[in-house]
């Protein structure tokens, strides 16, 4: 309905880019290597109203071919976002990036449950309990090991996922999940039960595959 409550999100209803999406048939395809340099700490954590999001400082990159875009913020939703053959998982964190031009990239990493994630786990156990201004994450996750070992991907143009909904969005989606604890889901499903945008149609977009 954001489309139709606010006209400055019109685009949320109209664009033909939306996003999530179920990733179905995805092309194999030669895509340029996943290039990461970024800080082993977050500078602050908020309850944002929305999700739980950690800020970071400048510094922090992603290098996609002759690309480089700047880490702002991680932020997690539950369950995940986007479906891999119409399989859903328990949460997804969405890493942000942001080119000079403007343009964005962001690399969704599906999470399972199973093995505790050290990262993550730092997360549940700091995040704030009520919406307020962002505060210093004194002992900053790792955003490194929130990532699984192989930097595979799926990629396609796409949106936000909240309003505006703009379609400026280059998706990176990692083809392995990452494990994290069942009791960390299930405290942050206290704060944000659901707080996942359901899947947008695909419109013919060609999703391709890092071979």
């Amino acid at each position: 309905k954001w489309g139709d409550l606010d006209v400055a999100s019109k685009v949320c209803a109209l664009g033909l880019q939306q996003s999530p999406i179920d990733i179905v048939a995805p092309i194999k395809s030669q895509l340029p290597p996943i290039k990461l340099s970024w800080a082993k700490t977050a500078d602050t954590i908020v309850n944002d109203g929305h999700t739980i999001q950690l800020n970071f400082a400048e510094g922090s990159m992603l290098s996609l071919g002759d690309r480089r875009y700047r880490l702002l913020e991680v932020h997690f939703h539950r369950p995940s976002e986007h479906m891999i053959a119409g399989r859903s998982y328990p949460m997804e964190a969405h890493f942000v990036h942001r080119a000079d031009s403007g343009a964005l990239a962001v690399i969704g990493v599906l999470m399972s449950t199973g093995k505790p994630n050290a990262a993550f786990a730092k997360v549940a156990a700091t995040m704030p309990a009520r919406e307020g201004p962002p505060v210093k994450a004194d002992i900053g996750p790792n955003p490194n090991d929130m990532l699984p070992k192989k930097l595979g991907y799926y990629r396609y143009s796409g949106s936000l996922t909240t309003p505006p909904c703009a379609e400026t969005v280059e998706w990176l989606l990692l083809t392995n999940p990452i494990t994290v604890a069942e009791a960390d889901v299930a405290a942050f499903a206290k704060l944000y039960p659901l707080n996942a945008r359901p899947v947008q149609r695909e419109n013919r977009r060609y999703v391709l595959m890092s071979g």
